[in-house]
């Protein structure tokens, strides 16, 4: 009995490492047949000396687990005999072409003096940069080379969460290392970053691995490695991929013109909440909320005005705020288009010509004084702007607020938010805001739209009983 029962035990072992062993992907052709076009990429930058105390590594940031090594024991600068010194990097990137372009992150060679390509050959090439792009983190490289293996790209729109994914990188200087995951989430959008809907997975990406390329199991690239989320300066589980296509967009222009030119508006979106559509008398909370219109700007000539909530741009649907910065983005500038907005509860068409993207500028507005007014139903205490402060904002009115607390403070309007507007109604003084908030019934939501140093928002805030 004792002999039949160990026999079963065996073949139960046996059975069960066969059927996982079939079931557990096997990257080792991929990694065969599409590691020679990956590239490992060295930089050089030279620092000036000068300005007293020591000048960190730039882009060394404070989770890089050797920030505080260099803080506590690097030398310092002299201010006056400041010495010049070089710092070097590593990252990762793959060949393009045969004839040498290779595609790399824009943070992995910005404002490098040198770059180097090394191949898995041990070849190595002194590479010129075709040109970067900061906003998509992006950059073309090309070195003097013929008949190089290349990647084949594939199509990122394909890609399916929980599906296997694989990286070849040079993390910490380690050439070729291979890593593998799934895919986490798609369209993944990232605080500052409008402009890349990212491949979010949890291949162990690290320091090094930035510019290399994410693959799909038919050894396709679908993605370049970009960011990782970390508070350690290592990989803690989540890393972000900028899908192929969108980078090939990049360096096609790169390649074209040594710059990319995109799409824009002038104007400040955000997401629409819960609480937000209920107070705008919505059903739903698709769509990107217009928080505020930049003055001559193409969407205040176009007759987009803050309130409105965009829910195609170009006959292309917006389900989130996250979508409108890159379908703008990828317009071409001085492009007719149709812009379709519900406002006040109707849907209607708006015809306007795409700019080209600008830089943002302006100032902030502060409070000065003590506050002379009671509390409202919100918990605001408010006064009007002053002249000064009135013709920064192009001289509209707005509510200087001196004060927050109860549910506007918990709402998040803190002191020195300008409020411009109740329920897209303009303010035009103190009375005038409370008369409106007295009109609205205990418990209901009013969206307030507010003016944070240089952007405009909508903030729900729930209005409090008399």
């Amino acid at each position: 009995m004792m002999h039949k029962i160990l026999a079963l035990g065996a073949f139960l072992i046996t059975f069960t490492s066969s059927v996982l062993a079939k079931d557990l992907p096997d990257f080792t052709d991929l990694v065969e047949k599409q590691g020679a076009a990956v590239v490992n990429i060295s930089t050089v930058q030279t620092v000036h000396g000068g300005g007293p105390g020591f000048q960190m590594p730039p882009g060394m940031s404070e989770d890089d687990p050797f920030y505080e090594f260099f803080r506590r024991f690097a030398p310092p600068g002299g201010q006056d005999g400041g010495q010049d010194y070089k710092t070097q990097s590593l990252g990762s990137g793959f060949i393009l072409s045969a004839d040498g372009y290779v595609l790399t992150n824009a943070h992995v060679v910005n404002e490098a003096d040198e770059v180097i390509v090394k191949l898995t050959d041990r070849r190595e090439f002194k590479a010129k940069i075709i040109g970067s792009d900061r906003r998509a983190d992006v950059a073309l490289l090309k070195i003097d080379a013929t008949g190089l293996p290349k990647v084949t790209v594939g199509d990122p729109s394909q890609l399916k969460v929980g599906e296997w994914v694989v990286a070849i990188g040079s993390p910490f200087g380690l050439e070729n290392t291979v890593t593998a995951g799934i895919v986490s989430a798609k369209g993944r959008a990232l605080p500052q970053e409008n402009y890349v809907p990212f491949i979010q997975t949890d291949v162990a990406i690290n320091p090094g691995n930035s510019g290399g390329p994410l693959f799909n199991m038919k050894g396709e690239v679908v993605g370049i490695n970009s960011q990782i989320f970390s508070r350690s300066g290592g990989y803690m589980g989540l890393s972000f991929a900028i899908p192929i296509d969108v980078a090939l967009d990049v360096q096609n222009q790169l390649k074209a013109s040594g710059k990319v030119s995109r799409g824009w508006l002038g104007i400040g979106i955000q997401e629409i909440s819960k609480e937000l559509a209920e107070s705008f008398g919505m059903k739903s909370t698709n769509g990107a909320l217009v928080a505020g219109v930049e003055k001559g700007s193409p969407a205040d000539k176009g007759g987009l005005e803050a309130g409105d909530v965009i829910t195609k741009f170009d006959g292309k649907p917006i389900n989130t705020s996250s979508d409108l910065p890159r379908i703008v983005g990828s317009t071409k500038p001085g492009k007719e288009v149709t812009v379709e907005v519900l406002r006040k509860g109707a849907t209607r068409n708006l015809s306007l010509k795409v700019g080209e993207m600008q830089d943002d500028k302006e100032g902030a507005l502060t409070p000065r004084g003590p506050a002379k007014v009671e509390p409202n139903r919100l918990g605001l205490q408010l006064r009007e702007l002053n002249p000064q402060q009135k013709k920064k904002l192009g001289g509209k009115n707005g509510l200087l607020v001196i004060n927050a607390q109860g549910s506007a403070a918990q709402a998040g309007i803190r002191r020195g938010d300008v409020i411009l507007a109740v329920n897209n109604n303009e303010v035009q003084g103190v009375e005038q805001f409370n008369k409106l908030i007295d009109g609205v019934a205990s418990g209901k939501t009013v969206a307030l739209l507010v003016l944070r140093g240089d952007n405009t928002l909508y903030v729900p805030v729930k209005v409090n009983g008399k």
